[in-house]
């Protein structure tokens, strides 16, 4: 085996302490002789949540030897409280310890430039590998085995229980409920996501029906994993956003049969198919459904982009987006979305909660007929949010998960991290505040004369009367909180680290197997080295006149199993989006590294 580059690992530390630990704090001597992996992650972040669920496996499999770390490291600032996180542990299943880390003491000893990032530390307590967002499953599965061999042979391995304690559970009728719709006899059906299941309420939005699935993580015709969004077909069958099944489901509340529309089951990667039978075709987190245009739309969170699905044809295919995160307007193929997570469809528009951008966006008939286009009415990007009424122009959401399309053309907006329902009115072009005190509301639906909230972490519906007056609110605005490189003025060498996992090498069968996108906020932070190729490595020319700003890179390597005996190896997709401030300074770097596999040397 060859020498492998170690790093020696700094402690970890954290202002919020330690959850999933029975109240103990965890330090890197006590869980020297095992194999630690850390999970940089946030809980607004689908592709955290993406590799959440790809460590389930590899955690169980090597329980004995593995300690799964994950340090909460927020994005906005509803992220930094320390409840929030404990809900979000809860929320999403996560059964290994939690480090919450709200000054982001620990990413910064880390040099963590992403969410999500993973580090490995070896039974010595050395950092030997670091990866950038998703698809590492495998690469982590044949380093942990080397692992296991290797410090076994020296003796440095301890076997055992892990220091995970589960937390209590609570009684409650619902738990983090997703989103609802009123079916036609008057009741309400609830995701109830973290239960893994719908349940049907009567018209008082509290008396339980009936529960549909088994309660358990699947994805038979009896189970759900993680249900989110609901719309109500013509016909009368409920269809459902299974949101980690990667699926559409449906649910026909006459009879109780549950079916499958959309979706493999696993998760859709770069390459694989865009469109065709629906059946055929996988998915990507799947967050929430409209009725719209003859079609169901589908916020297709895990990819940034809409979807669409025809029930004639029984095929899906892109409507909107790109992959690419961010926000940009246009044509809908070339538009660009950040994990869509609410759907409304009003007369001609489909409005859309755009999540990791604060925004508020529509979908419209383009004006030349033929396609689609894509507007922003209240939002400007990735890094600015707050809670701020009056003029769209400069009102601010916080991650906002819902939206709901109201009699009088406005439309209400479950502004989810400011726990506030808001309203949007396209008339006037104000943004006012509803009601104020509602704990994370990520959707809302009209019954009568009532808007009825979906409080998520009060695991509850909360009906309110639709109010005459605004509610007036103190204005806050912020920007995500990230520690900016300096880089010097002029060029910058940019380097996406990617190294091979063990047994793999990079896949050139059918033409490059890299990609790297490159641009900026603002645009003019580059004068030269924005747009698509397929090196890994890129000189960017800096512009003269922006001394701060964003650079947005995105970069995708495809590695197969280095067998030459095998005509069809197993191939891996790795894949990663950074935002990266940075302050043109002299006498900052000129050298710009992002690990998207491996150890920079």
């Amino acid at each position: 085996m060859a020498p492998r580059v170690r790093v020696r690992a700094p402690e970890l530390t954290g202002k919020g302490g330690w959850l999933n630990t029975g109240d103990t704090s965890l330090s890197l001597a006590d869980l020297r002789g095992r194999i630690v992996i850390l999970d940089f992650w946030t809980f607004c972040c689908v592709n955290c949540l993406h590799v959440l669920d790809e460590l389930r496996e590899l955690e169980e499999k090597h329980r004995d030897t593995v300690v799964i770390i994950g340090v909460h490291s927020p994005k906005f600032v509803h992220e930094a409280d320390h409840q929030a996180v404990i809900d979000a542990v809860e929320r999403y299943g996560v059964h290994h310890p939690v480090l919450d880390d709200p000054e982001l003491a620990t990413w910064k000893q880390y040099a963590v430039r992403a969410w999500p990032t993973l580090v490995v530390i070896d039974p010595e307590g050395y950092v030997v590998a670091q990866h950038a967002g998703e698809g590492h499953a495998h690469a982590l599965e044949k380093l942990v085995e080397e692992l296991e061999a290797e410090h076994a042979a020296k003796g440095t391995l301890r076997r055992g229980d892990g220091p995970y304690v589960a937390p209590e559970p609570v009684a409650t009728d619902l738990r983090f409920p997703g989103k609802a719709v009123v079916l036609p006899g008057g009741g309400f059906l609830v995701s109830d996501s973290t239960r893994h299941q719908l349940v049907e309420l009567a018209a008082d939005g509290e008396t339980v029906v009936r529960r549909i699935g088994s309660g358990e993580r699947g994805f038979g015709d009896g189970s759900f994993n993680e249900p989110q969004g609901l719309a109500l077909l013509p016909g009368g069958e409920v269809v459902v956003a299974d949101t980690v099944n990667h699926a559409l489901r449906t649910y026909d509340p006459r009879t109780g049969a549950v079916g499958t529309i959309a979706g493999t089951g696993r998760q859709w990667m770069q390459g694989q198919a865009t469109s065709g039978p629906a059946r055929e075709v996988s998915l990507s987190s799947p967050w929430d459904v409209a009725w719209f245009a003859d079609r169901l739309w589908i916020a297709m969170a895990g990819v940034h982009q809409l979807w669409t699905y025809d029930p004639e044809s029984r095929t899906v295919e892109v409507a909107a987006g790109t992959t690419n995160e961010g926000l940009v307007d246009g044509p809908a193929r070339e538009a660009w979305f950040a994990q869509p997570s609410g759907l409304a469809a009003a007369g001609d528009r489909l409005w859309v909660a755009d999540s990791e951008t604060s925004a508020l966006r529509w979908v419209e008939r383009a004006p030349e007929g033929g396609g689609f286009t894509v507007r922003t009415a209240v939002g400007t990007g990735l890094f600015d949010f707050g809670h701020r009424d009056g003029d769209a122009g400069q009102a601010l959401f916080q991650h906002p998960l819902g939206v709901t399309a109201l009699p009088d053309g406005s439309v209400a907006v479950s502004d989810t991290y400011n726990h506030a329902l808001r309203r949007y009115d396209p008339a006037t072009g104000e943004v006012t505040t509803l009601a104020t005190d509602l704990r994370e509301p990520s959707a809302a639906v009209l019954a009568g004369d009532d808007i009825v909230v979906v409080e998520s972490a009060r695991h509850r519906l909360t009906r309110l009367r639709l109010p005459e007056e605004a509610v007036r609110v103190e204005s806050v605005a912020h920007r995500t909180q990230r520690a900016a490189t300096d880089v010097a003025p002029g060029r910058l060498r940019l380097d996406v680290v990617f190294q091979a996992p063990a047994g793999q090498k990079l896949d050139t069968r059918y033409g490059p197997s890299t990609r790297l996108l490159v641009s900026s906020t603002p645009p003019g932070l580059l004068a030269e080295g924005a747009g698509q190729g397929t090196d890994l490595g890129r000189d960017l020319v800096l512009g003269e006149s922006v001394t701060e700003g964003v650079l947005h890179v995105s970069a995708m390597a495809a590695s197969c199993d280095d067998d030459p005996e095998n005509e069809y190896p197993a191939c891996h997709m790795h894949q990663q989006d950074w935002g990266v401030p940075v302050r043109v300074v002299a006498g900052g770097a000129d050298r710009l590294p992002l690990v998207l596999a491996g150890l920079d040397g």
